[in-house]
């Protein structure tokens, strides 16, 4: 089961968080995208199996179902955290009643494939990912705040300290994660601290930052568990 999990999981993730460029996710309401978007769903979920099973290509049907909900919801966090809960909940769902897929698939003797999948999937929903949940989430404050600073520099902050979060608690290092936490408030004090709004608005979006990375790392430390082992060292001396 969590072989098949890994796999369909890592697909998900790349499909939905690498592979679909801005103007796919804004233009699910027309048929021509949405059909795209269900193309590379299935297709990566074929290629990271190794399989043609018929329950793949349900996955990628029931996938296009949800998006077409979504695109009729008011976008926001909310209707974000709902799609991918419905999505994951297919892939669990799937890999549950139907174990062995990858069994059944080319990559089936390659016994670390999985564990690299699971690190992969991990790595881009804790990053990538991330970025889409936190910029709709903050995105209602962001409209009534002045944001002075380098073009997408917030965002990449909150890509690397997303990624030092993911490294530091899969390297069992999340003592680090404290001196990263005072090392941020210090670097931002003096450019907020004369700034109510937007000292809240740091204070939200880094813990809200913080806590994805740690949730998306410790999922995927209990699924790499059940997994094969990949032999990454223990950096803790």
């Amino acid at each position: 089961m969590f072989e098949t999990l890994a796999a369909l999981y890592f697909a998900h993730v790349l499909a939905d968080f690498v592979l679909q460029p801005a103007w796919m996710a804004m233009g699910k309401r027309r048929p021509p995208v949405l059909l795209a978007h269900g193309g590379v769903v299935l297709v990566t979920a074929l290629l990271a199996t190794g399989s043609l099973h018929p329950a793949l290509f349900a996955l990628a049907f029931l996938h296009l179902v949800t998006d077409w909900a979504k695109a009729r919801l008011r976008p926001g966090f909310p209707a974000f955290v709902a799609d991918q809960a419905v999505h994951l909940g297919t892939v669990l769902a799937i890999a549950t009643a139907l174990p062995h897929i990858w069994a059944g698939g080319l990559w089936a003797g390659c016994p670390t494939l999985p564990a690299l999948y699971s690190l992969s999937a991990g790595a881009i929903l804790a990053v990538r990912g991330g970025g889409f949940a936190i910029g709709t989430l903050m995105q209602p404050w962001a409209e009534v705040i002045t944001l002075d600073g380098l073009p997408n520099g917030g965002r990449a902050i909150g890509y690397l300290e997303r990624g030092l979060i993911f490294l530091m608690v899969i390297g069992g290092m999340a003592e680090g994660i404290g001196f990263l936490i005072a090392a941020k408030s210090v670097l931002r004090f003096g450019t907020v601290r004369e700034e109510a709004k937007l000292s809240e608005y740091v204070i939200i979006g880094t813990l809200a930052s913080f806590a994805w990375a740690l949730v998306t790392a410790f999922v995927t430390l209990t699924l790499m568990t059940h997994l094969p082992p990949l032999g990454i060292p223990d950096f803790t001396p």
